[in-house]
């Protein structure tokens, strides 16, 4: 008896040690920084729009020009307790003015803060994962011309055991994927590009593809819809076989730009700031998301109930 307790407690540490290791924060490595040169302003607030950025890092309720100033506090209501966007002015204090691009590139990538532990997904790096190092150094620079705001978001409010953030890298284990979601056997220039916006900073997967009992996105449905995170109701199924399903791609990069439907109804809910952000892109890139969203796989409804 003793001796297969001696061996439990060994087993147990060894699993405890393995997991710490599984478990540590993500780096990038050196050869991810080079070649990148100076800042594109212009490609990095492209990529602002395309992020949407200030959907969630903007204060709640902010218009026009106050979008920009980006001091955080807006309440994400989950299943596993609320989270607050932080702010990600250049604040040096409140914000992430004092963070460097490594820091700023590893957050995005490798969901890592600049102290070393995991940050939550609510914050979509499972799909920022996906963009270029260029891109993500264009939009670093472009945020460092943005107005500083010296407003502190407040804490996630976590019960146990989700306020343990060393549990997110055995998380990340199992979710966090550089790859494509979709594999196109030889996609043309516009379905390549609309689906480096869709699956990577546009993060269009986290609201439209339905979420396994710990939070991870089920690719299998790949925007299929889901159950509403922020109350009733659903998000739609946005595959070929869903709600859009009428639509040409030429309805889909006019509601883009216009927030018009086919049907003279409106984008609503969370949607909207969407689709101001995408108005904000070039009419290519709009009419790049319709072509790959035409293109990929149709789905059932990835909600409850599902249908066929």
């Amino acid at each position: 008896m003793r001796r297969l307790i001696g061996f439990l407690v060994i087993l147990a540490v060894v699993v405890a040690v393995a997991l710490w290791f599984l478990s540590a924060p993500g780096r990038l490595d050196e050869a991810a920084f080079a070649d990148l040169g100076t800042a594109d302003l212009a490609r990095g607030e492209e990529m602002f729009w395309a992020g949407g950025c200030a959907s969630c890092h903007a204060a709640p309720g902010a218009k026009g020009d106050d979008k920009l100033t980006l001091s955080g506090g807006l309440a994400i209501k989950s299943d596993f307790g609320t989270f607050y966007a932080p702010n990600i002015s250049p604040d040096t204090q409140a914000g992430i003015g004092d963070w460097t691009f490594r820091q700023f590139a590893e957050a995005m990538k490798k969901g890592t803060s600049p102290e070393g532990t995991h940050l939550y997904p609510s914050f979509p790096y499972t799909s920022y994962t996906r963009i270029a190092m260029s891109d993500l150094n264009d939009m670093w620079g472009y945020l460092q011309t943005l107005p500083a705001s010296d407003n502190v978001a407040p804490d996630h409010a976590l019960g146990f055991p989700f306020n343990i953030r060393r549990a997110v890298g055995l998380w990340n284990l199992l979710y966090l994927r550089n790859g494509a979601v979709i594999d196109f056997a030889s996609p043309d220039e516009a379905v390549s590009r609309g689906q480096y916006l869709v699956e990577g900073p546009g993060h269009c997967g986290e609201c439209h593809t339905p979420r396994s009992l710990i939070g991870g996105l089920e690719l299998g449905e790949w925007l299929a819809g889901a159950t509403n995170p922020d109350g009733e109701g659903i998000i739609p199924n946005i595959t070929p076989d869903g709600s859009i399903k009428s639509w040409s791609a030429g309805d889909i990069a006019y509601y883009l730009e216009s927030g018009f439907t086919p049907d003279f109804d409106t984008a609503g809910g969370s949607m909207v700031s969407v689709q101001e952000n995408m108005a904000k892109l070039p009419a290519s890139d709009r009419e790049a998301i319709a072509a790959y969203l035409k293109a990929i796989p149709g789905r059932p409804n990835g909600y409850p109930a599902r249908s066929n």
